[in-house]
Formats: structure tokens, sequence, C-alpha cells
């Protein structure tokens, strides 16, 4: 039963359906590549053909048409002609051509100012109308594009043109010629019974049709087709829609004189019918194969179901255990190799099971044993840790050692450094008391110092076959012959060194050495542990006795306390009255220079110099030309640059020349001279630092002209008296000045050119004889009733700077 159930499950989703599959699969695919390839060369073949015999078509159509409308123009430029020149002469050619041309529908003539002369038509004649055609399109876009032919245009449905031609005197014929006639070249025997076609001008609009085409008249801009040959240099493509949004294959060819393109278009759907009935016929033929396929896949499939079942069944018993089953397939193929191939592998599985009961015994004994060493060494680790005394850790240290090595004896060793031998320290089996050279070991040349070297356990299963050393002689003395020297090392150095010892000589097994090396790496933790705790004990100790001194010492920084708090005492009130004077100093370096504000601080009484009082003063006034502009067009940090030169370069100056500088305000700049500190030479000192302010920033323009920046310096001086004073809150105090002359000072600034020094004709008085200057034009200034007398100084002449010399002069007498 179970047979048939294996049977019906590997016909159903086994071997069996895989094979078919791919069976079915291959030719299905050979079959589906095949007419993959068929159809697309046979729709290749199909659309090239089909474009190739409409593009014969339209360029043999668009040839005509020209050749038709060259006709046209040659039959009309015959009323052209020099010998008629009367008016009766030319009507006469104009009633012989619309006789012999059917196409013209009417003939017109124009003077050379544009005015209708004759209108001619088959059934009426008009004579001077005079008319005015000077702005007619038809006129003037054929006389624009040098081309005797108009747009063509509509009168209802009907198509239309112009042919404009000139008489030797100037004046025009104009033809207006029925393009009806177009519809001729688009007959059906032209076109096709499947095709249609149709006329289009620049614009898109449809001159002409076919019988199955677009309405003459209709727009089919929108067309892709027909989109694509209106652009400059368009490529008209090979394919498109119609106005019913259809797929068509389309072909054009233009008509040169006119911009005119004649399209000839199928339906793709039409167009490709035989592609449709070649998909057929291969739906039938992988049809066919699929059947095929089918059939030849079950009976290949079917030769190979008995001998794999076979063996299906065979590996399922092996599976199971029974690996004296085995398989019999008789095919002299692979699958027989293969059955063979399962009955060696049985053989194999069958010995191997015999033998794998023995190992598993003996490795559950091995695994017994190490889980009752590692609960030894549990709690040998227990007990290790729970005292932290050196002198309780050693003897448990060597106790448990006896315990887990089932040794005769044990011997701790702790190193010392210092004279680099090892110390006996505890000892089980062997008095630790017993005289000889066993208590104290040097490292070097010994086992012990050998071990520690390298931080492995040195084994040796028989004393008599090694060198003599200390150790040896005592150990053999006690009746010992074997020695296991395990060290006591950490990251830290040297502890020690662990010796057990047996009586019987013989080899140590690599679990007892790797089980010792645990072992000790626990005892090194709790020796470690317990020398940390006594080094700590011991300073405990020691921060006791620090304590007591710590405590006298105390006493005695209470006592130098108060005295220092009396010192401290008077260093506040002196560091208040020093921070009393920085504070004033500070404040009067808003407004001051730095040597003022120190001269003024440094004498007494002076704080009232920043009170409100009125007083003479020489007012500077100055700003770039140009610099709003400047702003507007540049990035706002190249502003700021330009603005941290501009003041850097005017403030170096205005400390020089000791002047009060009252405000910034972008690039406008107000500097007071004789306010707060009082000068004699206010005036000279103003202009003297003035003329080399506009030297300076004259420097500083050239460097910004070459940057890209067109910026100006000006300067106003007017002298006057102001009310000066600190206005402003207690955060936030400013000196300033109040009166007519700022307001002066700042007009005379509007009124200077670049790199020009305007000042008031009175300061211009004070300051003559030491400078080169000129008077200018009265001025109208806002915010003053009357003209303003005003001078332009050039430069400053005189040889010595007296400003500077005076000022110094001054220092030294207030000193």
């Amino acid at each position: 039963m179970n047979e048939v159930k294996d049977r019906a499950g590997f016909l159903r989703e086994g071997l069996f359906a895989k094979y078919v599959v791919a069976l079915v699969g291959l030719v299905v695919f050979v079959l589906a590549v095949n007419g993959a390839i068929e159809t697309w060369i046979t729709y290749r073949s199909i659309k090239s053909s089909v474009n190739d015999g409409m593009s014969e078509k339209a360029e043999a159509t668009a040839k005509r048409i020209q050749q038709s409308l060259s006709d046209l123009e040659r039959q009309i430029s015959w009323v052209t002609r020099a010998s008629s020149n009367t008016t009766d002469l030319r009507r006469a050619d104009y009633a012989q051509l619309l006789r012999q041309v059917p196409q013209v529908s009417q003939l017109s003539l124009l003077n050379a100012q544009g005015r209708e002369q004759i209108r001619m038509t088959r059934q009426t004649v008009t004579l001077d109308s005079n008319a005015d055609f000077s702005r007619d399109v038809r006129l003037t876009e054929t006389l624009s594009r040098g081309t005797p032919f108009a747009p063509a245009y509509f009168r209802g449905e009907r198509p239309f043109m112009s042919i404009a031609l000139s008489h030797a005197d100037g004046s025009v014929t104009i033809a207006e010629v029925d393009l009806d006639f177009l519809s001729e070249f688009l007959i059906d025997a032209q076109v096709g019974k499947v095709a249609f076609a149709y006329i289009t001008d620049s614009r898109g609009d449809v001159l002409a049709t076919s019988s199955t085409g677009p309405e003459v008249g209709k727009n089919l801009s929108a067309l892709p087709q027909v989109a694509a040959v209106s652009k400059p240099g368009g490529v008209a493509p090979a394919s498109g829609t119609d106005i019913k949004g259809n797929a068509v294959l389309t072909t054009s060819s233009l008509v040169p004189k006119l911009g005119w393109h004649v399209f000839f278009e199928q339906e793709t759907a039409q167009a490709l019918t035989p592609i449709r009935d070649q998909l057929v016929r291969i739906a039938l033929l992988i049809g066919l194969g699929l059947v095929v396929a089918i059939i030849a896949g079950i009976i290949m499939a079917r030769r190979m179901l008995v001998p794999i079942t076979a063996l299906r069944a065979g590996a399922r018993r092996l599976g199971a255990g029974d690996f004296g089953h085995r398989i019999e397939v008789k095919t002299s193929d692979e699958l027989e190799e293969l059955a063979n191939q399962f009955n060696g592998m049985a053989g194999q599985l069958a010995e191997t099971y015999s033998n794998l009961e023995a190992k598993v015994n003996e490795r559950t004994r091995d695994l017994a044993q190490s889980i009752n060493e590692l609960k030894v060494l549990e709690e040998v680790g227990r007990a290790v840790a729970s005292s932290l005394d050196l002198n309780a850790v050693l003897p448990t240290v060597a106790a448990r050692a006896l315990e887990i090595t089932h040794a005769d004896a044990v011997l701790i060793y702790g190193y010392d450094a210092a004279n680099r031998q090892f110390n006996l320290t505890e000892s089980i089996g062997i008095d630790k008391a017993a005289e000889g050279g066993h208590r104290a070991i040097d490292a070097h040349n010994s086992p012990l110092g050998e071990a520690a070297a390298t931080g492995e356990p040195i084994a040796m299963p028989d004393l008599g076959t090694v060198a003599d050393h200390p150790l040896r002689d005592v150990a053999m003395e006690a009746g010992f012959h074997s020695v296991l020297v395990v060290p006591l090392v950490d990251q830290t150095g040297i502890l020690g060194s662990l010796v057990v010892l047996r009586q019987n000589a013989g080899e140590f097994s690599d679990n007892l050495i790797g089980l010792m090396k645990t072992f000790a790496h626990q005892a090194v933790l709790a020796m470690r542990n317990a020398r940390l705790f006594t080094e700590v004990d011991h300073k405990s100790r020691e921060l006791q006795d620090a304590n007591s001194i710590v405590s006298q010492q105390a006493r005695k920084l209470q006592e130098q306390t108060d005295q220092l708090k009396d010192w401290n005492k008077s260093l506040e009130e002196r560091v208040e009255t020093q921070l009393g004077e920085i504070e004033r100093i500070r404040r009067l370096e808003r407004f001051l220079a730095p040597q003022v504000a120190q001269l003024i601080a440094s004498s007494d009484g002076h704080e009232g110099l920043l009170d409100s009082h009125r007083r003479e003063v020489t007012v500077v006034f100055c700003d770039l030309r140009g610099f709003t502009a400047f702003t507007e067009t540049t990035e706002p940090e190249e502003a700021m640059n330009v603005l941290r030169e501009y003041h850097a370069a005017l403030g170096e100056l205005i400390f020089k020349y000791e002047g009060t500088l009252d405000r910034y305000a972008g690039d406008g700049v107000m500097i007071l001279f004789n306010a707060p500190i009082q000068f004699e030479d206010h005036t000279a000192r103003a202009v003297r630092m003035s003329v080399e302010m506009r030297d300076t920033i004259g420097e500083l323009t050239e460097k910004w002209r070459n940057r890209g920046h067109n910026l100006g310096f000006g300067i106003g001086i007017a002298l006057g008296y102001a009310t000066l004073g600190q206005i402003g809150f207690e955060q936030r105090l400013e000196y300033a000045a109040i009166g007519s002359v700022t307001n002066l000072a700042s007009r005379l600034c509007d009124e200077a050119k670049a790199n020009q020094i305007v000042v008031s004709r009175r300061v211009y008085g004070m300051v003559e004889p030491w400078v080169e200057g000129r008077p200018i034009d009265d001025l109208n200034l806002k915010g003053f009733n009357h003209p303003i007398l005003a001078a332009e100084i050039m430069s400053w002449r005189e040889e010595v700077d007296n400003v500077v010399d005076a000022a110094a002069a001054r220092r030294k007498k207030m000193q």
C-alpha cells in the first residue's frame, strides 16, 4: 500500500513532473522564440514596405503639386508682359487668362501705391475702385517673403491662395487661385483602397484630402506627425495618430516653395493584419508542440520511475536503521551504480554503528570525570576567595592542590623580585622548617624560573633523569620521583610557583596539567586580593597617622586665615578704588581717543567734562559716495569688509588728532573737536585730519575699484556753538553734540563730490594761512533759509605739524 502511495506522490510532484515540465518548457520556449523572431522580421518587412510605398506616392504627389503651381505661375506671368500697358489691353489679357486657366477665380491689378485699378472675375469687372491693398496680408507677406505665393486661406470650406506678380511699371497683378484642384492629386486610384492622404499648409490646416481622409479646413497641428514636420528642421516620424486617436503608419513629403506637406497614412492595425494571421499559426504550432512534448515527457519519465522508486524505498529503510537491507536495481546505467553505492554505504554504517556505542561509553566516563574535576575546582575557588588573609590563603591553596592532583606533597614558593629567587612559604608533605637548599631557590637555571618565564607548567615524570638542583635533591631524599611545577603569574608579574610532588614516577596527564593551570589562575587572584588587602590595611594605618598631623596643621591654618581676613578687607577697599578708576577710563574711551581718556582719568575733577554744557566746536562729517547703490548690488559680507577697512582707516586718524568720535551711522561718521577736551587749534586739527583722511581713503577707493566697487569719499566741516553732554540711559550712554553746526557739517558733506573737502567760509578763514583752497558758489542747503558761504580745501601747506606739537606740549604742561 505504501509503495502505491509513494508511486502516486512521485508521479504528482517528484522527478516525473520535473522531466515533463522541463521538456514541455524547452519545446514551448524554442517555438515561442522562433515565432517571436519570425513575427518581428515580418513586422519590420511589412512596416518598411508600407512606408516605402506611401513615401514614393507622397514624393510623387508633392512633385506634381509643385509642377502644377509652377505652371500656374508661368501662365499668370503672361499677363504681366510689357506690351500690355493700357487698361483695355490688361482687361483683355485677364479675360483670356480666366477662360484658359479654370483654377484662377479672380484677377486684380494694383498700382505702385497698392490701390486697386482692376478686379475681374468670370462674372464681374470692377474698374478704378481705388481700394487700399497696401496692408493686405496677401500682398505684404508675398513681398516680405520674396515669393509670389501667399499663404493659403479659406472662404467657407474652400481653400484659396494668391499669386502676386510685378509689372515693369511697378504695378502688381494678384491672381486668386481656387485650391480645390489639389483633390485631383489624391484620388482613390492614386492613394489606394486602405490608405488615405491629405495636404496641410505650414499652420497645419488641411487644404485637400482623399475620400477617407480628414475634412478640408480642419487644423491638424496637434497630431504628432504634423507637429514634427512643422518645426524648423523637424524630421517626419514613421508613425503617429489620426484625428480619431488611432495609431497610423505615416509618411510625408514637402512642397518646397509653399511649405506644404503631403501626408500618406494607413492605420497600423490594418497594415499589420498579416502579422495577426501569423500569430495564430504560431499559437497552433506551440499547442501542437506542447501536446507532443507532454507525451514524450511522460514516456521518458515512466521509464525512470521503477528504479528511482526502488532507490527511495531502500534509502528510507536505511534511514530507519535497517543496515542489512540491499537495493536491487538492474538497469546497467548510473542508477544501478547509485544503488551499489547505497549498498556499500549501508555496510559501512553497520560497522560504524557497532563501534559508536563503545566510543560513547568512553566519552561519557571522561565527561563525568571532567565534571567532577570542575566541581572540585569550583569549591577550590570559593574556598580560596573566602579569606583575605595571605597567611590563611596559602594553606588553603596547598590543601586544595593536593586534593585535585591526588599527589603526595605540595610546595608553594613566593617570588622575591629584588633577589631574583623563590622562597618557600607553604608546604604539605614536607616540613617547611627543615633546613636545606629547597627553602630558597635562584630563578636562574631552575625549573621554577623557567616555568615563570614561559608561563607554562613544567612536568618532570622521573627526577632521576633531570639535572641536579636543590629541589631535585630534597625531593629524592624525601622519596619523591615525579614533579609538576606550575607558575603563579599574571599580567602584573610573578607571584611565585606551585610544586606538586608524587612518590611514583610517571607522566602527568594533559587534563591534569590544564586543570592545574586553571587552578593556578584562581590561586593567583586570591593571593593578589590578599596582598592588596594587606597593603590597604597598611595604608589605612598610615592615613590615621597623617590625619592627626593634618588636624594640627588645620589649627595653624585657621589662625593664619584670621590674619588673611584682615589683610583681604584692606585689599578689597584698595581694589574697589582701582575698579572705579578703571570704569571711569572705560566710559571715557567710548567717546575719546585712548590717550585723551587716560589724560582725563589721570587728572582730578575732570568728570564734569562730560556734563551738559555749551561750547564752540568744529564738526567734521564724512561718508562714502555711491555706498547705497553699492550695498544694493553687493553681497552683505563684502559690504561689511569694505566698512571694516573704512572705519579702521578713519579711527586711526581720529585718535591721532585727538578728536571725539560722536557716532558711526553705516558709512557716515561725525567727529567733534574742542569737546570735551578744549584745544586752541581745534579747527586746524579738524582740517589737517580731513586732508589726511581724504588721501588715506583715496588709496582705499583705488583698492576697492580694483575689486569692482565704484566708491568715493566726501567731507564737510563746520564751526559753531553746540550743546554737548551725555545722552541715553544708564546701560547705554553716548557723548553727543546738538546744534545747527552739526546739521551744517552734514549738509556740506552732502554737497561734497568724491575726494572733495567742503568747509564753511568761517572754517576757511580760520585755516587760510595753512591751506591751499578756493571759495565756491554759495550753497542753498536744506534746513537753512539763506545761502551758505563755502570753500573747498585743496591741501595742507604747513611744513611743521603744529597740531601734533601743540597736543604734546599741552600734555606735558598738565603733567
